[in-house]
């Protein structure tokens, strides 16, 4: 089984270098250098525990799941997605498992976005990468 290391690095950047600006959405900063060309922006960030029963009425255990949603601009505006749900006595025969994505989405209008995506999980024997059009209703 694949073991996966998710490192979450946010460093602040201090308004002595490039004089960024920072203010506070929630627990993780924003900011946007005064160029306006680079910049981090939280969209959301959730962490959920769930409790999982079969519709017999059987414990299905446990699931971790992680959801971040951040924008960020790199001359242009980039969104970058993590989505991972890890089970735990989930699946019959494996005490854990879990299914991944990562995800670069670049805004082409208000409407559509082209979208870069990794799947990693225990379901399959190789990650899956998606390339694909998402449509914003």
């Amino acid at each position: 089984m694949r073991k996966l290391v998710l490192l979450v690095c946010m460093s602040l950047i201090s308004s002595g270098f490039t004089g960024a600006t920072v203010c506070w959405a929630g627990m993780i900063p924003s900011w946007e250098a005064p160029s306006g060309k680079f910049g981090f922006y939280p969209i959301s960030n959730e962490v959920s525990l769930y409790k999982n029963v079969d519709d017999a009425g059987e414990d299905r255990g446990e699931t971790l799941q992680i959801i971040s949603i951040n924008s960020f601009r790199l001359w242009t505006t980039f969104n970058f997605e993590f989505t991972g749900d890890f089970n735990f006595d989930y699946t019959p025969g494996l005490d854990n498992d879990h299914y991944i994505e990562l995800s670069l989405v670049k805004p082409v209008t208000s409407f559509v976005s082209l979208n870069v995506q990794r799947v990693i999980s225990t379901f399959e024997p190789e990650p899956v990468n998606q390339f694909g059009v998402r449509f914003v209703f």
